[in-house]
């Protein structure tokens, strides 16, 4: 790392979008039906969304969060159930639980993938459990393995947080063929956008079919007399997000193939960097999107992490702060949070309480840059923390 360069030369910029996304803004445009109910955007594009991810079953969604909350509610999730969720991770993840009068019971994750820690997750279940929600973090599986078995013992339901995990693969098998429900997120800066955007994966049919009813105010696709057969609200994708979300489905599979040669070698130029422990691939996910470059600087204060951040951008490498500890958030306490106090909650997530304090990542482009700007990056780190 000699030669340490001033500033990293520009990453490709994101979002990114072409000719494809124009086109589809103009065919959603002039079908003349810009709802769902009436264009064919948004069919088209569950179906190739499904398709791509291994099953037939998808629903469109007005976002991420959204998502989260119609693949709980058609679980069954509501007052008196608990939902496992790891502590580690975009609050989204609990508060679509919350919002529905469940508790969010936080457990601890692995130190090294920084998915919920199958253990953790099996101590924390009880009578009141009702869905075991992994998170797959920056694309990297949680042990699906392990949690099958445990929600199967369980008798719970498992959801997957695949909000990181656009065309990720566990074992040679898409996401939705693992015969769980799975949630995405098209939020801008998600591996595929429209700005904002959701989707659900089912398992089955008939599962999808009580999805949409939720997602439709509870109104069946055909109804013409009003007649609502359930609860639900309004989280119907538009035509013109569904139309952008198509092209950007086109070119992601390219995007990964970029990212997956890029990241190892980036990860064994940071693991050099003393003090520097980048996020550890299981080998299982054999297709990781690297939706983050994620890495620890142990012992790091967190005013010194936030000037390492700084500084990073300054340089021209866009770098963030990793998630807070969503008990360590006013707003998981607000409602549906569990009877303890937050270092009862700090105590038993040990390894969360390192991560979310020591944690760095950078911005999927990276990983869009050339061999060169790997080198870049981490010579830039590597001056900083001299520095």
């Amino acid at each position: 790392m000699s030669g340490q360069p001033s500033t990293v030369p520009e990453f490709p910029e994101w979002p990114q979008f072409g000719d494809e996304e124009r086109a589809g803004l103009i065919r959603a445009l002039e079908q003349g039906q810009w709802w769902r109910m009436g264009g064919s955007e948004v069919d088209t594009f569950e179906a190739e969304f499904g398709a791509y991810h291994g099953t037939p079953h998808a629903l469109a969604v007005t976002n991420g969060t959204h998502a989260l909350e119609v693949a709980l509610e058609v679980l069954g999730v509501g007052p008196g159930a608990e939902v496992i969720v790891p502590a580690f991770t975009f609050i989204s993840s609990s508060l679509a639980a919350q919002r529905l009068g469940a508790v969010a019971v936080p457990v601890d994750v692995d130190l090294d993938t920084y998915c919920v820690d199958p253990a953790a997750v099996a101590a924390a279940v009880t009578d009141r459990t009702k869905v075991i929600m992994p998170v797959h973090m920056a694309g990297q599986f949680a042990d699906m393995d392990a949690l099958d078995k445990i929600a199967a013992d369980a008798g719970v339901a498992l959801l997957q947080d695949a909000a990181h995990a656009h065309g990720a693969q566990w074992q040679g098998r898409k996401v939705g063929e693992l015969g769980s429900i799975a949630a995405f997120s098209f939020q801008n800066g998600k591996l595929m956008t429209a700005g904002e955007g959701g989707a659900v994966l089912f398992p089955d049919e008939e599962t999808r079919e009580r999805a949409f009813l939720v997602h439709s105010c509870g109104r069946p696709r055909t109804d013409r007399d009003y007649l609502h057969r359930t609860t639900g609200s309004n989280y119907r994708m538009g035509e013109f997000t569904a139309a952008v979300l198509r092209a950007q489905l086109a070119r992601l599979a390219g995007q990964i193939d970029v990212r997956e040669q890029r990241w190892p070698l980036l990860a064994g130029l940071l693991a050099e960097i003393p003090g520097v422990v980048p996020q550890t691939i299981d080998p299982r996910t054999d297709r990781n999107p690297h939706y983050m470059a994620m890495f620890r600087i142990p012992g790091i204060t967190p005013e010194r992490r936030r000037a390492v951040v700084d500084a990073l951008i300054a340089r021209g490498v866009p770098a963030f702060v990793a998630f807070r500890a969503i008990y360590r958030c006013e707003g998981f306490w607000k409602a549906g949070a569990p009877d303890e106090t937050v270092e009862q909650i700090a105590a038993r997530c040990p390894n969360v309480e390192q991560i979310h304090s020591d944690c760095v990542w950078l911005h999927h482009r990276t990983l869009l840059g050339t061999e060169q700007q790997m080198h870049d990056i981490a010579a830039v780190l590597a001056d900083v923390l001299a520095g």
